[in-house]
């Protein structure tokens, strides 16, 4: 491992730059540093549902996804690394085809709602797309490995079905979006 800090603040970050994991440095607008910082939110967000109670099988592959995205986040921060196989993004294929299989099929929108572990689950999901749509635009700009946009893609899904998991096990069903027609 590379280096560890004994001191938290550096200064060397006072004027705008970063260092990356090579060494070099860029600006912390920079479109790389944007994209790592959007997946440190996006596991961050992970973190706020684990915080629930969760069954066993969603904690275990949330807490595999957080070292997936620690290691996304060191591949980003090394231009020319990577970390992300083809094997992470089928392993979340696995876990959503698994997950999915007891769901009834989704005949209706479902609204971002529900209980504390399914609103926060939604939220990491639109924080996913985020991370995903910057990672889009750093490749428009350099080489990113095409498993690390396939693994942000899948994960997006797996989160989506994992918060429909969860608010069946906080709420009993999804809260059903009803067009503004239906409404009146």
């Amino acid at each position: 491992m590379g280096h560890r800090l004994s001191k938290i603040y550096t200064r060397t970050g006072d004027k705008g730059e970063t260092g990356l994991g090579d060494g070099s440095r860029v600006y912390k607008d920079s479109i790389r540093i944007e994209a790592i910082g959007t997946l440190d939110e996006l596991n961050s967000t992970i973190g706020m549902v684990l915080a629930h109670e969760l069954p066993e099988t969603i904690r275990t592959c949330f807490e595999s996804i957080q070292h997936d995205l620690f290691d996304l986040g060191g591949e980003f921060s090394i231009p020319g690394y990577e970390t992300m196989q083809d094997s992470d993004v089928s392993r979340l294929e696995s876990q959503l085809d698994e997950l999915n299989t007891d769901l009834p099929a989704l005949k209706e929108f479902i609204l971002p709602a529900g209980g504390h572990a399914t609103s926060h689950c939604h939220l990491a999901r639109t924080v996913c797309r985020r991370a995903e749509r910057r990672a889009i635009t750093l490749a428009k700009e350099e080489s990113i490995n095409p498993a690390a946009m396939a693994y942000l893609n899948r994960l997006s899904d797996l989160l989506f079905v994992i918060a429909r998991v969860l608010a069946r096990v906080e709420n009993g069903g999804e809260v059903l979006w009803n067009r503004k027609k239906a409404r009146e």
